[in-house]
């Protein structure tokens, strides 16, 4: 374990996914010891027309007006399909935000065991599309359109790209995917492995996918690991911890884009653990969260 996160380990516990409502109390207590500074950033929440409508808050710099339009990107919470919302994912998105220059959509998607699979991707979908649509209102460039997010947020961002490419859009020219939590089937070392690693272990990530698929069958728009075929996805850059149950899934994730020619960057963290990148002292979150900002950047140029 990287020496700087040590001290900070009992914050961690794993989260009691038994009792949802708990679990989410949990988590808004964590992130509110966590200061943001907002100061260059327009932040606007806004209500999504669907079937129901889905909140979103958008992060957009200052520093961009009266130069080209932005690129964009619709951001999914983690959580574990069953904690977070635009509150608890207020900080990474406004240093995402400030960090990149893209703007940065937060999806507000309804959450498990209440609303299961395939709520979630209904709600990113559907933001996805009203982003694509409204391009010109919101101000940024409708071909430099991405989708990420953190934990089962990105593993719900990759299930975005796979439907966005098998319905013919919206176009997206990037995905980013930390820690990505893309296979229910938990069959890698590290998923076998990994029983007591902090805040996210071996029988919580069992909780978890349970709570999200229900009573579903899990199609790789579920469990994006499952898609036989990767070819057409748009571009992508992938992070795994090194101690976390989610990393072989995300190293063999990557691994499977780039064999389809998609171009991938990987990058496995040493030292870390699942939602460790929330210490925002130690020098390797720093680290983290300027990549993530500087793989955006990356991928939305032209």
């Amino acid at each position: 374990m990287d020496a700087e996160l040590e001290p900070f380990l009992p914050m961690f516990p794993p989260a009691d996914l038994s009792d949802p409502p708990a679990a989410r109390r949990q988590l808004r207590e964590l992130i509110t010891t966590i200061d943001v500074d907002t100061t260059g950033l327009q932040i606007q929440d806004h209500m999504v027309p669907a079937d129901p409508d889905v909140a979103v808050r958008t992060y957009r710099s200052e520093a961009t007006r009266g130069d080209r339009a932005p690129g964009a990107i619709v951001w999914l919470h983690g959580g574990g399909f069953v904690m977070g919302d635009l509150d608890t994912e207020h900080p990474w998105a406004t240093t995402l935000a400030k960090e990149s220059g893209v703007t940065v959509v937060s999806v507000d998607y309804r959450l498990a065991p209440e609303h299961p699979f395939p709520a979630a991707l209904d709600d990113a979908h559907a933001v996805l599309g009203w982003v694509s649509d409204n391009a010109a209102e919101l101000g940024v460039d409708p071909t430099r359109l991405a989708v990420g997010g953190h934990s089962s947020g990105a593993g719900l961002a990759a299930a975005v790209a796979l439907r966005a490419r098998d319905e013919g859009g919206p176009a997206l020219r990037f995905q980013l995917l930390h820690q990505a939590g893309l296979d229910d089937r938990q069959q890698t070392w590290s998923a076998s492995t990994f029983t007591d690693t902090p805040f996210l272990t071996r029988d919580k990530v069992s909780q978890l996918w349970r709570h999200y698929l229900g009573e579903a069958e899990a199609t790789p728009y579920a469990a994006p690991a499952r898609a036989a075929d990767l070819s057409g996805l748009p571009p992508a850059y992938v992070a795994a911890a090194e101690h976390c149950p989610n990393r072989d899934e995300d190293v063999d994730y990557a691994r499977r884009l780039l064999q389809a020619n998609v171009t991938t960057e990987l990058h496995v963290w040493p030292g870390v653990f699942h939602g460790s990148q929330a210490i925002l002292s130690a020098e390797v979150s720093q680290r983290q969260n300027a990549e993530l900002a500087a793989a955006l950047r990356r991928g939305l140029a032209d």
